[in-house]
């Protein structure tokens, strides 16, 4: 409770002081989601559960999210966001992530609440447990020059559309199923508009306890020049500094973006213990309406931290600044095609692929979804992996040791439903 009290601190002392009754339009809202999933895994013999054998495995994540706003006077106003996720689950997805790359988004929250509230923290975790999800709480002041942004909140950047070399503070992976509402951070951020869609917007982020090891700060420039797009980003991530830039513009009838990001690892650190290694990300692509029922788009993504032959792809996690910059692709070359169609007026079907071009192996994630109604929605998809299975190999008496033959090879295969309603 002490995190739950801390965060609602500046609402209730704003709530407190004479003449900040709320005066504007308060509004609740929310949605239940419903994910059904079946995972299949890639059958890696003597491995540590989930990847071992080739039994499915089964989840279905519950998701009831209660938002709401409200404004004091004219020029303040509060944001609150609750989730409650009851899961039934196999027992191994509570100790460990289905998908061997994973990235951690919550790790930019000085406090929390507990996430598990149902089993106790002491007890083992059977087949039911019971989730919370404190993801938003900000208060935001909004004056003639700037606006103010203090709490948890939303930050993300980046126009690519799959993956996004300059968002390295709660990004998605390209497996996650819920990507409509941001993992909330807990900071303070200052935007300051500038001339004609321009925009200068500086924060800070704060990782555990408030320590500066653990939290983040960054100064980002939003600019329009010649018919272009600009963004220049400065971050630092956990004393690892990465320069950024964002172009987007149209070409012709399609519109085109460049985004890149160079990491310099322990960027911010006085005393560097070790020789780690610096990095360069960057997604390039074009879109383009085919008619009116049906968009496409294709990207090439270039990972520099990434491993060259598939046996040194679990290697790049030794360096701190890739797991800090929420790395989870492991080779270097991509291309990510997808598409959009507009099926019947109630139906669409969308998907995209990833392939690693250095390996050879792709990740396909076709979906249809059918809107039921007003704000009620049912969809289904898969992920579905292709390429080389990991083998385990062990050397003179030591413990096996799992062995990639490509990337996309060790991930499980994912069949799912999604039941949506909004209120």
């Amino acid at each position: 409770m002490k995190a739950l009290k801390i965060l609602w601190c500046p609402f209730l002392l704003f709530s407190a002081l004479p003449g900040m009754a709320a005066e504007g339009p308060t509004t609740l809202g929310g949605y239940y989601k419903n994910f059904s999933v079946v995972l299949v895994p890639p059958g890696v013999r003597n491995a540590a559960s989930p990847y071992a054998g080739d039994s499915p495995l089964g989840l279905v994540n519950n998701r009831l999210r209660l938002h709401v706003s409200t404004a004091f006077k004219q020029i303040l106003s509060f944001a609150l966001a609750y989730d409650l996720s009851p899961r039934i689950q196999d027992p191994s997805l509570f100790d460990q992530p289905a998908f061997i790359a994973d990235i951690n988004p919550y790790h930019y929250r000085a406090t929390d609440l507990h996430s598990r509230l149902y089993p106790s923290k002491k007890e083992d975790t059977e087949s039911f447990g019971l989730f919370q999800n404190l993801d938003r709480a900000f208060l935001t002041l909004k004056t003639g020059w700037a606006d103010l942004d203090i709490g948890r909140q939303a930050i993300a950047w980046g126009s690519a559309r799959a993956v996004n070399p300059t968002d390295v503070i709660a990004p998605f992976t390209f497996e996650d199923l819920d990507t409509e509402d941001r993992i909330g951070v807990d900071a303070v951020r200052l935007r300051i508009p500038m001339g004609f869609m321009g925009e200068l917007d500086a924060g800070a982020v704060f990782g555990k306890d408030f320590q500066y090891p653990n939290s983040a700060w960054y100064l980002r420039g939003k600019f329009y020049f010649a018919k272009t797009d600009m963004s220049l980003l400065l971050v630092d991530f956990q004393e690892n500094m990465l320069a950024g830039i964002d172009l987007a513009r149209s070409i012709g009838g399609a519109g085109g973006w460049c985004e890149a990001a160079y990491v310099i690892a322990d960027g911010f650190r006085r005393l560097r213990i070790d020789q780690p290694t610096n990095y360069f990300r960057a997604t390039v692509g074009v879109d383009y309406h085919l008619n009116d029922q049906t968009y496409g788009f294709i990207e090439y993504h270039f990972n520099g931290a990434g491993g060259v032959q598939p046996e040194h792809y679990l290697d790049i996690f030794n360096n701190p600044a890739i797991s800090r910059g929420c790395i989870y692709l492991m080779g270097r070359h991509y291309l990510i095609p997808g598409a959009t169609c507009q099926l019947t007026p109630l139906t669409v079907a969308s998907g995209q692929i990833l392939i690693n071009l250095g390996d050879r192996s792709l990740f396909a994630a076709p979906q249809v979804e059918y809107n039921i109604s007003e704000n009620i929605y049912l969809s289904a998809g898969v992920y579905w992996s292709l390429g080389g299975r990991p083998e385990y190999r062990s050397e003179s008496g030591l413990p096996p040791v799992m062995t990639l033959q490509s990337e996309f090879g060790v991930y499980p295969d994912m069949f799912y439903s999604s039941f949506r309603i909004y209120f």
